[in-house]
């Protein structure tokens, strides 16, 4: 489904990625991306989600090469990107920002928003309520929802977990893994334990560079990865 291969990726005249391949098949249900803040991660999913250009190098999503394709051409793709940032529309309600992610299967409407609702209880109950007075784990599950009415192929998930306690956190990790039943699922995270416990493989970013790649299993009982990220 996803091919990435070599690329280089810069902001302005800094360079954030080197050389970084990957790649994800439909067999994949779960494929986490870790490493440590300003390790490229949230560069690698701006780039596949179109938001960046590459300087060298190709990004297939799908069997198509992405060059010069919109970000909305690549959501309609079936790559859907959930920003850490989340992007809720503060001001409109649950429901309202919920039918924003659905502008390319309005048709599906409501079936998709009874399967966000059946998996995110609390967005029903808050349905009339704004997004920004909602609590930060659920303006989390509601950039989740949003990014699900989009009918994604693969949902990519920035920084799943942060700024959330760790009980939130635990149940947003829950969801995701009731997701990837139906969806692939993409995620970066700076808390290596719990990603890669719940992932099937993953790619380790170091300084803009794959240091490793490996199953989850392999990657969480590999020496580097229990020196570097799990000690203590």
């Amino acid at each position: 489904m996803i091919h990435v291969d070599g690329i280089d990726v810069s902001y302005d005249e800094l360079q954030v990625l080197w050389d970084v391949s990957m790649d994800i098949t439909d067999d994949d249900r779960i494929v986490a991306i870790v490493g440590p803040n300003g390790a490229g991660k949230t560069t690698l999913l701006k780039t596949m989600s179109g938001l960046l250009a590459v300087d060298d190098g190709r990004v297939e999503l799908f069997g198509r090469d992405t060059a010069g394709l919109s970000p909305n051409e690549i959501v309609d793709l079936g790559f859907v990107h959930v920003p850490e940032s989340r992007n809720l529309f503060n001001e409109l309600t649950v429901a309202e920002n919920l039918e924003m992610g659905a502008y390319l299967h309005r048709d599906e409407y409501e079936e998709t928003i009874e399967e966000v609702y059946d998996l995110f209880p609390v967005l029903e109950e808050r349905r009339s309520q704004d997004a920004g007075t909602l609590s930060g784990g659920e303006q989390q599950m509601l950039a989740i929802g949003r990014g699900l009415m989009a009918q994604p192929k693969v949902l990519a998930l920035d920084e799943l977990s942060v700024g959330l306690a760790p009980k939130l956190a635990r149940r947003v990790f829950e969801k995701v893994e009731a997701i990837s039943e139906d969806v692939t699922v993409v995620l970066t995270e700076q808390h290596v334990h719990e990603a890669l416990e719940l992932a099937d493989r993953a790619y380790l970013l170091e300084n803009g560079r794959v240091a490793a790649q490996d199953s989850a299993a392999a990657l969480l009982e590999s020496e580097r990865i229990k020196e570097s990220y799990l000690h203590g």
